[in-house]
């Protein structure tokens, strides 16, 4: 006798009569694919698995358009708290900025948490625009940080809350050195609000957060407005970009705000040469003198700057003329009133006049046109600019 065919589950409900509905009856069949496939693949295993449950199509959106709505509603969230900071400026962020004009100690930045790591910013960004300025932790204030404090200092607290147990411990201490508090919240009656001489409120937040629980939007207002705090402090304190560049030495920030005098060169890596020199001279004047800059300065009797004379202008008289006369005076075809610099202005502007009349080199004259130095093209490209 022939062996009955192995029944399964579904084959056993067919031979009990049992009826099914089977939506997915005449959709295009899904292809198989390996579990490692399946993760590059599975948006689209959904989709077609969502038109499975009730046997119609249905619109799936894509993860990719998911994730950045979420960002943008993260974005948008902040945006909107940032720019209801506006209606919140009133006298008190005057009090605040002649609070620290006045400070004749250091302004000491003060938080905890997601809002201390902001004090730090803000600390950073008061440091490196005039204002002297240090953070400390609330806890290691507590022991011993405490006598980074004097009492000509301000004392910068930032809390959303205004009630961080370790924040608010800090302010008794604090007061009887003899530091004036200034506090950012968004509490204005919490403790920290009520200890503080000034308060800069950023209102109730709602956070970013989707379970308004991470300190998102809250960390944004407290940084915006401190930033608006330091940034009003320079403009009072009347803080230049020569003053910033003192401050920031390194970086291609610093580079660019470097003084010309600091890349310019001099001595005898400056040719210069008198009026009336043949050609044949200045030739020989630019190519011995080290560094090989590629110009000479033209200078009259009294030492003044007329002219200069350059690789450019030799390379210019070849092609027209085909030859040259070496025996010629140099005024004969030097450039006259060349573009200038001071040695105190600024490398970026010594690299803003070469580009924009795109010329190599640019003299550096004191107030009486007298040359003090040279800028080449290449000594920018050396520091970096």
């Amino acid at each position: 006798m022939a062996a009955l065919p192995r029944r399964g589950p579904h084959t056993a409900r067919r031979a009990c009569g049992a009826t099914f509905a089977r939506p997915w009856i005449g959709l295009p069949p899904v292809p198989r694919i390996r579990r490692s496939e399946a993760r590059d693949r599975g948006q689209a295993a959904l989709a077609r698995f969502a038109c499975f449950l009730d046997g119609s199509p249905r619109f799936v959106p894509d993860r990719t358009e998911i994730l950045l709505q979420r960002a943008a509603e993260v974005v948008r969230a902040e945006a909107r708290t940032i720019a209801g900071l506006e209606g919140r400026l009133d006298q008190s962020f005057v009090a605040a900025v002649d609070l620290l004009l006045s400070c004749e100690g250091q302004v000491v930045a003060t938080g905890v948490g997601k809002a201390g790591l902001v004090a730090q910013k803000i600390s950073a960004t008061l440091a490196s625009t005039g204002t002297p300025s240090s953070f400390v932790h609330p806890t290691d204030a507590r022991h011993g940080d405490l006598g980074r404090l004097r009492p000509r200092d301000v004392l910068l607290a930032l809390s959303n809350s205004g009630e961080s147990a370790e924040l608010v411990a800090l302010l008794g201490p604090a007061r009887k050195i003899g530091v004036r508090v200034l506090a950012i919240t968004g509490e204005p009656r919490s403790t920290l609000g009520r200890h503080a001489d000034c308060v800069l409120d950023i209102g109730r937040v709602q956070e970013a957060c989707p379970l308004n629980l991470a300190p998102t939007a809250s960390t944004s207002a407290l940084l915006a407005m401190g930033d608006a705090l330091a940034m009003v402090v320079l403009q009072e304190r009347r803080f230049s970009r020569e003053d910033y560049a003192l401050y920031h030495p390194a970086g291609s920030l610093g580079r660019r705000l470097m003084k010309v005098r600091e890349v310019m060169r001099t001595g005898e890596q400056m040719p210069a040469v008198a009026l009336g020199t043949p050609i044949r001279e200045v030739i020989l004047v630019m190519n011995r003198t080290p560094g090989r800059p590629g110009a000479a300065l033209i200078v009259d009797g009294d030492g003044r700057l007329l002219g200069i004379f350059t690789h450019g202008d030799l390379a210019r008289l070849l092609e027209q003329s085909g030859s040259i006369d070496v025996a010629a005076k140099v005024e004969t075809h030097m450039g006259r009133n060349p573009k200038v610099i001071g040695p105190d202005q600024l490398v970026e502007e010594a690299q803003h006049l070469l580009r924009e009349h795109r010329i190599d080199q640019i003299p550096v004259v004191d107030a009486d046109r007298r040359p003090l130095g040279l800028v080449d093209v290449q000594d920018l490209l050396d520091v970096g600019v």
